[in-house]
């Protein structure tokens, strides 16, 4: 039951926590403007899938697509942060920790 209830709050803080961030994408005349935003998504996909399908024989490279897929996604200006109030910030972070901790221990330690 607790686990169960840690998803409940994992998914309700990932939800308050992910209103607060737009993706956006541009067109561009230019083929050279969007490459970090191509290689953001080559670089996420390809390391989803050498962690799904080959974890053994390419998980560290995974893990590194990844990250690099990430840094690619800041760099290319696809993600905006909205302004949010610390209180709305501090309920969405206590609620992902706290549901985090109960799915994987099962209960909270405080």
């Amino acid at each position: 039951m607790s686990q169960l209830f840690g998803i409940v709050l994992l998914l309700g803080g990932l939800y308050f926590l992910g209103q607060n961030i737009m993706f956006s994408t541009y067109y561009s005349p230019y083929f050279w403007r969007n490459l970090p935003a191509q290689g953001s998504v080559l670089a996420i996909m390809g390391g989803v899938i050498s962690l799904l399908v080959f974890p053994r024989q390419t998980g560290k490279f995974g893990w590194i697509l990844l990250i690099f897929g990430v840094v690619l996604v800041f760099l290319s200006g696809g993600i905006m942060l909205k302004p949010t109030s610390l209180w709305n910030f501090l309920i969405a972070f206590t609620a992902l920790v706290a549901g985090f901790k109960l799915l994987t221990e099962g209960r909270l330690r405080f």
